[in-house]
């Protein structure tokens, strides 16, 4: 029986040893499915997932990540990657969906609306991703900043503003899949310690690909968790206002 979200997130800690029992590489999947449906910026999910079960690819990736347990007692292995890259394709699939809802004729979508919701993604997200060596970043920086004297303006608008966008949904993604993972009985644990270049060549990646975590999968060992879970008292890090 699955585990309640609170349960899930209850359950979840970071695994570091894993027992050498096989977990069902078909529910970790259904995992990933899950992971797709997490928020993301203007839902041009900018993210992929790499879902390693090979014996030996999962050697390689524990070398990239220097062997620490989380990686090498891992059953199976997703790799969370970063694709700012391919916003063109992501934002015209958003644009062909809507059209298609648009044209249907159960839509009661306003011609103003109609309007908006498409031109968000054949105008607004092209302005805001074109790049051009970071030259039209900074340029939108400086122009927004200005109108900023006047009125509230959206000021993420360089190069690495736009990344960290993109790292933010790929982490939201990876907590959906974390969870899930955690609310079938399985475990997990998200790594930032790893060569990014030798891990992106090992896939095949390219190189507008980022790798944002990598995430180690199974069933944990009794040692497997190291210590108690330690958190900040609630009231130092809330406030209501």
């Amino acid at each position: 029986m699955e585990k309640t979200v609170s349960e899930a997130i209850a359950y979840r800690r970071s695994v570091r040893v894993y027992r050498e029992d096989p977990i069902d590489a078909a529910v970790v999947r259904r995992c990933l499915e899950n992971a797709v449906l997490a928020p993301n910026s203007s839902n041009l999910q900018l993210w992929e997932f790499v879902h390693i079960t090979s014996t030996e690819t999962l050697k390689s990736v524990a070398s990239c990540c220097f062997n620490q347990n989380a990686a090498k007692t891992a059953r199976q292995i997703v790799v969370v990657v970063c694709r700012r890259d391919l916003w063109r394709r992501r934002a015209g699939a958003n644009l062909e969906f809507l059209k298609t809802q648009f044209e249907s004729a159960a839509s009661e979508a306003s011609p103003r609306r109609k309007a908006f919701a498409l031109n968000y993604y054949r105008k607004l997200i092209p302005t805001l991703y074109l790049e051009f060596f970071g030259i039209l970043g900074a340029i939108r920086y400086l122009f927004f900043s200005l109108l900023g004297l006047f009125r509230p303006v959206y000021r993420q608008v360089r190069l690495s503003d736009l990344r960290i966008v993109a790292h933010k949904s790929a982490a939201l993604a990876a907590e959906n899949f974390m969870i899930s993972m955690a609310a079938v009985g399985f475990d997990t644990c998200p790594m930032e310690g790893f060569d990014s270049l030798r891990l992106r060549k090992l896939l095949d990646l390219p190189s507008g690909a980022e790798i944002n975590m990598v995430i180690g999968c199974g069933i944990r060992e009794e040692n497997g968790v190291y210590g108690p879970r330690f958190r900040l008292p609630f009231g130092e890090v809330y406030r209501q206002v």
